[in-house]
């Protein structure tokens, strides 16, 4: 029978990494973060697992590629500064097609910035965030039960593709405290099939190279181009969305994480004055789920992005609707979290003409 417990969300990231049968983890210390290594060094001690404290994030995220290439499940995490100090490795990683789960809780930036929550890292989780033509899927929880649950769900895309997998979290969601039911089904590590790429030992069969580079003419171009048919199937199998009270909405709210959690108040709130409005919460923040903001945009007149950041993903969501709908932005950046009265002047502002 599954265990209820009351968790903060990072220490659920840890039994959520754990029971997707993750045994390795290498990270350096940053907040709002720190609870992560700091569980990860007891439990992995516990169950046989290897953690490891770097020297920095650039030694953690090449030990990581060091354990998956061998087959391990492996996972870092870290926030924004610390991520952005990752990216030549994860695009090392990504470009030697490597499953690896990295965890980003953001903090407000840019630069050091300081230690409250925000959404500011999306441009860098979506894109890439390193050099060459590469993209990293990437998750959008917004509870502690979610936190728990997708470690399995990036470990089990990332392998399925040969892709690192990003969580992207925010220091409110790794902080706060919440009931997590604790799935009783466990990945057993031990039963995990051996990949037929993996540097496993090679005696008794042909040798296998794991490299992110190819100097002959032409291969490495190959390569990307075989990269670009992967992350088309991504995006044409991998949508996942959230949608509440938007088949009769005059307005859709767009937000993640800790954002959609506000915005699904102000809904209510706004719902309760008259107003028609609706919730798209992206889960997959790569691949965006275009195709559902592509079919709305086609009845729905308004869209409300909701951001903490000064405004990123409000380019997917003009990019999805393609400018059938009308965008409107609300976003509190460095570490400012909206509040549902906030979200709610907004929807005023759009639809008190119309109510």
């Amino acid at each position: 029978m599954a265990e209820k417990k009351l968790m903060y969300g990072n220490h659920a990231i840890v039994e959520g990494v754990i029971a997707a049968g993750c045994r390795f983890f290498a990270g350096y210390p940053i907040t709002p973060q720190n609870e992560i290594p700091e569980l990860m060094s007891i439990r992995m001690n516990e169950i046989g697992g290897v953690f490891v404290q770097t020297g920095s994030e650039v030694a953690a995220i090449n030990m990581l590629f060091g354990a998956a290439a061998a087959g391990k499940r492996a996972m870092t995490s870290s926030s924004s500064p610390g991520i952005s100090l990752m990216q030549e490795g994860i695009s090392y990683i990504a470009g030697a097609d490597i499953p690896v789960l990295v965890v980003n809780v953001v903090r407000g930036g840019p630069g050091l910035g300081n230690i409250a929550p925000a959404q500011s890292d999306y441009y860098q989780a979506t894109r890439g965030g390193g050099h060459g033509d590469y993209f990293t899927i990437t998750l959008a929880p917004n509870s502690a039960q979610e936190l728990f649950e997708f470690p399995r769900l990036a470990f089990e895309l990332a392998e399925k593709y040969r892709n690192p997998a990003l969580i992207l979290a925010d220091g409110l969601l790794g902080q706060m405290m919440e009931p997590v039911e604790l799935s009783d089904e466990l990945v057993d590590p031990n039963s995990l099939a051996e990949n037929e790429w993996a540097l496993s030992g090679c005696k008794g069969r042909e040798r296998r190279i794991v490299r992110s580079y190819d100097l002959r003419p032409g291969k490495l171009e190959e390569w990307n181009l075989r990269r670009i048919e992967k992350y088309e199937k991504i995006k044409k199998n991998e949508q996942r969305f959230e949608a509440t009270d938007c088949d009769d909405a005059d307005l859709v709210i767009v937000a993640y994480g800790t954002c959609a959690r506000v915005s699904d108040a102000a809904k209510k709130l706004a719902r309760d004055k008259g107003f028609k409005v609706g919730l798209l919460r992206p889960i997959t923040l790569w691949p965006f789920p275009t195709d559902v903001f592509a079919d709305m945009s086609k009845r729905i007149e308004n869209f409300l992005v909701v951001e903490m950041s000064c405004g990123q993903m409000i380019d997917d969501v003009k990019l999805a609707t393609e400018h059938r709908s009308k965008i409107h932005f609300h976003g509190r950046p460095g570490g400012g979290v909206p509040t549902p009265s906030e979200v709610y002047k907004e929807i005023e502002k759009v639809l008190g003409g119309a109510q």
